[in-house]
């Protein structure tokens, strides 16, 4: 009688267990089957009591899948960029400015100048967002590009009264006036760091297009090297006598070294030389999320 008890109770709860596994895995009524995966989802109650489920689509974003392009204008000339994303915390960018300028001309230590202003520098960084959800970025990047300076063709003739090298005056020839060149560089350091901070992101993942980041910092592009150089005509004495070619006295080769590295001392803050930008940035996806 045991026995035939026991028997019974076995086969109650396989039944029982059977039951509940083929309504487990029966669908609702009214659904339909699909060969895809349905994704995470979340319940959400509605106002008439009735829950729904709404996928949980995750907040992170593929690798490059989103680009943009952008210009501004800054301290190094107009900025063009181009920018990808790597991660929530991380954008790669890349850089370039360039900007030419005829100063005009003025005189100066008897001389009279006309520069030329010549920048151009392209470079990478690496923007990082320490708070994804806001536009506060850190960036370090590398100025493998640089082709910054400015040069300038110099005169002096008799009308301008004399020249002064290093403290020494010199009086230019009516007959054969001086005439040389003047350098600026500012690319001793190459590649050169760059650190800079800012504000607004290259790269809207919220499905916006437009940004107006602004930018500040500093690039290390190392000491600025002037070169000055005297190539023709003759000085003479205050009397207009006793001429020499530049390129022969030595005296007056020893004063212009000497005022060049007057000139670069002078310029020395230059090494770290400043970053400003402010600009428009459009950017968009080129791969689903």
């Amino acid at each position: 009688m045991k026995n035939r008890i026991k028997g019974l109770l076995s086969l109650g709860i396989g039944c029982f267990l059977m039951t509940g596994a083929q309504a487990l895995a029966r669908p609702a009524s009214g659904s339909k089957t699909s060969g895809h995966a349905d994704p995470p989802a979340h319940a959400v109650s509605s106002s008439a009591g009735v829950t729904v489920s709404r996928p949980n689509f995750s907040s992170r974003v593929r690798p490059f899948s989103r680009v943009s392009f952008g210009g501004g204008i800054s301290l190094l000339g107009v900025h063009l960029l181009a920018a990808t994303n790597v991660n929530r915390h991380l954008d790669l960018r890349g850089d370039g400015r360039f900007f030419q300028y005829n100063v005009g001309n003025f005189d100066a230590e008897g001389f009279s100048f006309s520069p030329r202003l010549n920048l151009a520098s392209a470079g990478v960084s690496l923007d990082f967002y320490p708070f994804p959800r806001h536009g506060l970025r850190l960036t370090p990047g590398l100025l493998f590009y640089n082709h910054n300076g400015a040069g300038s063709r110099i005169n002096a003739n008799s009308d301008n009264g004399p020249i002064t090298l290093n403290g020494d005056d010199y009086f230019p020839s009516a007959s054969n006036p001086v005439n040389g060149t003047a350098t600026l560089n500012l690319h001793s350091q190459t590649p050169a760091f760059t650190v800079t901070t800012g504000w607004g992101t290259f790269l809207h993942a919220k499905g916006r297009h437009l940004s107006f980041p602004f930018e500040i910092g500093v690039a290390l592009i190392g000491s600025p090297t002037v070169d000055l150089a005297l190539t023709s005509g003759q000085t003479c004495d205050y009397t207009g006598q006793n001429c020499v070619n530049v390129t022969s006295n030595q005296q007056l080769q020893k004063d212009l070294q000497a005022q060049a590295a007057k000139y670069k001392h002078d310029l020395e803050p230059l090494k770290t030389f400043p970053i400003l930008d402010g600009g428009i940035v459009y950017s968009f996806s080129i791969r689903p999320r």
